[in-house]
């Protein structure tokens, strides 16, 4: 139930309330409590009327003072979905766990509980809050053990264990770090992710951009382009994380349909056109000569463009680093810190594509034979992301037939049957052309593969045994309701659980890499695989990832025998095979 409908409620019965003794006032109605155990844990909870319940997204609980004592863990009891809300209908009890990063010592510490419900006749009360004193001897909490921790409240141990994923140890980063040090870890953070496949098809990219101006660019041109591209792409990337963070909504994932993926290699593809001469792009006249009033401003604007819309659509990949940012945005509502620290990420994300871009005008060769090459091989690249972006929504027998013809046609405008051409530049034009052969060879065969073209000559009877060995078989999910069954049904089993979308790069690379690593697939004949297919972005799909805390592919989560998230455990990102097999060993 959404807030408005509540709002309509409370004007619907609030002349009613005054009138009926059916209604509990609020202090009958909710009932909080807080006292201290034996442990030097806080236990509190809200004593719930008749027919009342509470909501689970409203409730919150906080130490307000001193400030060296925090939350180190809260066990609470499963909320229940009610009119499409997750609620308590019972009244729930919290077992809240402290840390003191002071001197131990009994400490008078001020926790306040703040919550909000409604009655099942209609009326929703408005959010209430309460602040308790209480005495903590907070030298017993070294003294708590995850066993005795399990006598009080039958709750996993894995719940309050201190080991954390990768993840939330970079979420604490933003929480407990200052506003410096945040800058600089997540730039660092931004440059190691520039490395990654993620980041590579910008290359081209800014690199036509660059080329596409002209006469007349120079080195610092080119620089102040590379930097327009890089800070829309920047601002891009932070206002997808923010709103992927407090709404749960990943907008990137939300662009990946056929339409829009269609849409953007088509931009690409007139862009190689372009750059092959077939006809110049160009605004109208009218608009041309006002801009020429201010030539400083000639560009810039186009370049913004495409860095914006490339970061939501070429580049939709999740890493620990990004899952970190949104994870502290979720869980604090802090959107501003959260977004210095994307914003931060993004910037050392672009830094080598301002160094292309800087690269690309500083030896860009002067009009002429050369400059007309390098105008088609640019237009060459265009189309190679043009294909790598449908790789998204069409089958991979498609984008192989789709390469193999454009390497085999560069590999002839390039003269690899050239005589008079240059040796070196004849020598790659034919081992290109052989390549992209061999590819439409594999297309002719059915087995297209960019890696092993000609993998398809290897001798049946290998190829089946190899199959039936190694051939990791996942149960594919779509919804909550699916993944509940498929769980059920391996109680006592090592279970991983897949996060994956055909549109997501860095899942293909765990198909094509990780998980056909001898090793890792050998590991992994321990566990059930599940693979939770989210490419279509529904409303089961949306649901199934926000259960899971999954912000986008891909996302490794582990369960242990008895069907709990190990949390600690989970992978975010494309992880290298030696690096996700001694994972797998730790499990």
């Amino acid at each position: 139930m959404n807030f408005f409908l509540k709002f309509l409620l409370i004007l619907l019965f609030s002349f009613s309330f005054a009138f009926s003794a059916d209604f509990l006032m609020p202090d009958q109605a909710f009932q909080p409590y807080a006292k201290v155990n034996d442990n030097a844990q806080i236990v509190t909870g809200i004593k719930l009327g008749k027919e009342i319940y509470v909501y689970d997204a409203q409730l919150k609980i906080e130490i307000i003072n001193p400030k060296d004592v925090s939350i180190k863990d809260i066990q609470k009891p499963t909320p229940v979905e009610h009119m499409g809300d997750m609620v308590y209908l019972k009244s729930p009890e919290f077992i809240v766990t402290l840390q003191d990063s002071g001197d131990a010592g009994v400490k008078n510490i001020k926790l306040k509980l703040s919550y909000q419900g409604c009655s099942e006749q209609g009326l929703c009360y408005e959010p209430l809050s309460k602040e308790f004193d209480l005495e903590v001897d907070t030298s017993k909490l070294l003294a708590t053990t995850p066993k005795t921790l399990e006598v009080l409240a039958p709750i996993k141990v894995e719940n309050v264990e201190k080991e954390k994923s990768e993840t939330d140890l970079i979420s604490d980063t933003i929480k407990n770090s200052g506003f410096l040090v945040i800058i600089a870890t997540f730039f660092v953070f931004g440059i190691l992710l520039s490395l990654t496949p993620c980041v590579f098809p910008m290359i081209p990219i800014i690199s036509g951009v660059i080329i596409s101006q002209g006469e007349g660019l120079t080195t610092k041109k080119a620089f102040a382009l590379s930097v327009v591209y890089v800070l829309a792409m920047a601002v891009a990337y932070t206002i997808a994380g923010v709103l992927a963070g407090l709404f749960g909504s990943n907008l990137q994932a939300a662009l990946q349909t056929p339409w829009v993926v269609y849409s953007f290699a088509g931009i690409f593809v007139a862009l190689a056109l372009s750059m092959f001469g077939f006809y110049e792009l160009k605004l109208p006249d009218a608009i041309v000569s006002r801009a020429s009033q201010n030539s400083s401003k000639s560009g810039f604007i186009g370049v913004a463009i495409m860095g914006f819309l490339s970061a939501l659509i070429v580049g939709p990949c999740v890493a620990a680093p990004l899952a970190g940012a949104l994870v502290y945005i979720g869980q604090t509502g802090d959107a501003l810190l959260g977004a210095v620290a994307l914003f931060s990420m993004s910037i050392g994300m672009g830094l080598p594509l301002i160094l292309v871009g800087v690269s690309a005008g500083k030896f860009m060769p002067k009009p002429g034979a050369w400059m007309t090459m390098v105008n088609a091989i640019f237009g060459v690249l265009m189309l190679g992301v043009a294909i790598w972006m449908l790789d998204k929504v069409v089958s991979s027998e498609v984008t192989a037939l789709l390469y193999s013809i454009l390497g085999i046609g560069f590999a002839i405008y390039f003269g690899a049957f050239d005589k008079e051409s240059h040796v070196l530049k004849r020598t790659v034009a034919f081992i290109v052309f052989i390549y992209s052969l061999a590819l439409f060879a594999g297309f002719l065969a059915g087995k297209p593969s960019m890696t092993e073209p000609l993998g398809f000559l290897v001798s049946k009877a290998s190829t089946t045994q190899t199959t039936s060995q190694e051939e990791l078989k996942f149960e594919v999910v779509t919804s909550i309701k699916q993944l509940d069954a498929v769980l059920e049904r391996n109680n006592g089993k090592k279970i991983m659980l897949d996060f994956s979308a055909d549109w997501c790069t860095a899942c293909k690379e765990f198909d094509e890499v990780t998980f056909q690593d001898s090793a890792v697939m050998t590991k992994l004949k321990e566990f059930v695989l599940i693979r939770a297919d989210v490419t279509a972005n529904d409303e089961a799909a949306k649901a199934l990832s926000k259960k899971y805390g999954v912000f986008g592919p891909p996302v490794i989560i582990f369960f242990d025998q008895e069907l709990q998230p190990l949390k600690a455990k989970t992978v975010v990102g494309f992880t290298e095979p030696q690096k996700f097999l001694e994972h797998l060993n730790t499990l």
